[in-house]
C-alpha cells in the first residue's frame, strides 16, 4: 500500500502537534534553556533524531511551539469577538481570551513566560513577542477609545496589560490547579474597577 501525500501530510502533522506537546511537557518540567531534545524526545516517547527530521533544529521546535501557543491565543479571542456588540463586550472578549480554557494551564503559563523572558536574546522569539504585543495593545486600544477620556485610556491600557501578565507571571508560580473560568471572572472585574471609578 501506498501512502498519498494527503497521507504523509496527515502524518507529519499529527507528529508536529506530538512533539509540540512534547516539549511543552518539557520546558515546563526542566526549563527553557536546560531542556535537550533528548528529554523532549522522551516526552513523545521518541528519539532526537525523529524531532530533527521533522523540525530541523531546537530553535525550529521551539519557534513552532511558540506559535501554536498563540494560535490557541488568535482561536479563543475570534470566537469570543464573534459574539460581542459593545466595546465593553468586545474588551472583556479580549481579556478572557488570554485565560482561555485551551491556554490557561499551568504547563502552557510555565512556557509562555519562559519564552518572552528569552524573547531578547531570541530573534525569531523577539520577533513573535513583538507582534503579539503589538495586537494585543491595538485590540485594547481600540475599545478603550470607546469607553474612555482620552487622558486616562493609555493608563488603563497599561494596567490591564500589566495585570494580566501579573497573573501568567503568578500562575508560573503556584502549586494549586488554575481556575480559568474563576480567573476571567477576576479579571472581568478588574476592568469594571478601571472603567467605572
Amino acid at each position: 500500500m501506498q501512502f498519498t501525500d494527503m497521507t504523509r501530510k496527515r502524518i507529519r502533522d499529527i507528529r508536529h502537534e506530538e512533539f509540540i506537546s512534547a516539549a511543552i511537557s518539557a520546558i515546563h518540567k526542566r526549563g527553557f534553556a536546560s531542556v535537550t531534545m533528548t528529554e523532549i524526545a522522551a516526552e513523545a516517547d521518541a528519539t532526537a533524531a525523529s524531532i530533527s527530521y521533522y523540525f530541523g533544529s531546537k530553535d525550529n521546535l521551539m519557534d513552532a511551539t511558540m506559535r501554536r501557543l498563540l494560535n490557541i491565543l488568535k482561536t479563543a479571542l475570534l470566537k469570543n469577538l464573534s459574539t460581542a456588540t459593545t466595546p465593553r463586550e468586545r474588551l472583556m472578549a479580549i481579556i478572557d481570551a488570554n485565560f482561555d480554557d485551551a491556554l490557561f494551564d499551568s504547563a502552557q503559563c510555565s512556557v509562555w513566560i519562559q519564552f518572552w523572558s528569552h524573547a531578547p536574546y531570541s530573534t525569531p522569539l523577539s520577533r513573535l513577542h513583538k507582534i503579539n504585543r503589538t495586537r494585543v495593545r491595538a485590540h485594547v486600544r481600540a475599545e478603550l477609545k470607546h469607553l474612555l477620556p482620552t487622558g486616562t485610556r493609555e493608563t488603563a491600557r497599561r494596567a490591564l496589560q500589566s495585570y494580566m501578565d501579573g497573573v501568567w507571571l503568578e500562575a508560573t508560580q503556584t502549586t494549586e490547579p488554575l481556575n480559568p473560568a474563576t480567573t476571567r471572572k477576576e479579571a472581568r472585574r478588574v476592568i469594571s474597577l478601571l472603567l467605572d471609578s
